[in-house]
């Protein structure tokens, strides 16, 4: 997966080189092209904004700028995307369409945005990491970048992302290590029984229950054997009854 990143701040972007981005850059399963906007910029300042017609506070980055930096990218199929508070909120489902693509490019803006003409130029998308706005699209960036290399091949074991929150719908369920005790509270004892069946029934469970406290509005999504709705209807009925 090729990654360009159009950007006024290539430095930010140094936090990827670490864990499992950095390691997977090495072995030549991503590559990120971070690409400076302003070394387009035909300014002796290198400036790269100017004041908004109309008139109005803030500073709008200039199309011709950031269209010269587009211009510099060799991937001619590459699918770009505009990090922006106005896009569909970036989810599991998307990340996952993404990881498919063999290019992307990420535009991230500054100020109070990037002239309008040029979006509707070269981007294909806008995607938004929350209702936040932040002070510039580098961090959803690195967000998207970190989210969808998961689902690279070879990034990550296969087995990792099927059992992780939201992959199947539900969060995911606790989990626990040595050692066996810690601060008097002991791993369920089903952990240590060494029968998979009943473990993975346990953290379905658990999953259901999690899903449940957390974000009830994603099990209107999930069709519930009879035996788990069993199971969450006697867990609602225990705290129910400790609550009283």
């Amino acid at each position: 997966m090729k990654f360009n990143v159009l950007t006024l701040f290539p430095e930010m972007f140094s936090s990827l080189n670490e864990s499992i981005i950095g390691r997977s850059k090495e072995k030549g399963l991503i590559d990120i092209n971070l690409i400076n906007i302003r070394d387009f910029s035909k300014n002796k300042h290198k400036k790269v904004d100017d004041t908004p017609y109309g008139g109005g506070a803030g500073m709008v980055m200039e199309p011709t700028v950031v269209y010269d930096a587009f211009k510099s990218i060799k991937d001619k199929k590459t699918k770009v995307i505009y990090l922006s508070p106005q896009g569909k909120t970036l989810n599991q489902q998307k990340v996952q369409d993404l990881a498919k693509e063999e290019s992307i490019t990420l535009l991230c803006g500054h100020y109070e945005g990037i002239d309008q003409r040029v979006i509707d130029t070269i981007v294909d998308e806008e995607i938004s990491i929350g209702d936040y706005v932040l002070t510039g699209g580098e961090l959803p960036a690195m967000v998207l970048i970190d989210s969808v290399s998961r689902y690279i091949e070879g990034v990550l074991k296969e087995e990792s992302i099927k059992e992780e929150s939201f992959t199947n719908g539900l969060l995911e369920y606790p989990q626990y290590t040595r050692p066996e005790m810690f601060l008097d509270k002991r791993v369920p004892e089903i952990l240590l029984s060494g029968n998979h069946q009943k473990i993975d029934e346990w953290r379905r469970n658990q999953s259901i229950i999690n899903t449940y406290i957390k974000r009830p509005d994603l099990l209107k999504e999930i069709n519930l054997s009879e035996k788990e709705q069993k199971m969450l209807e006697e867990y609602k009925n225990l705290k129910e009854g400790g609550s009283k």
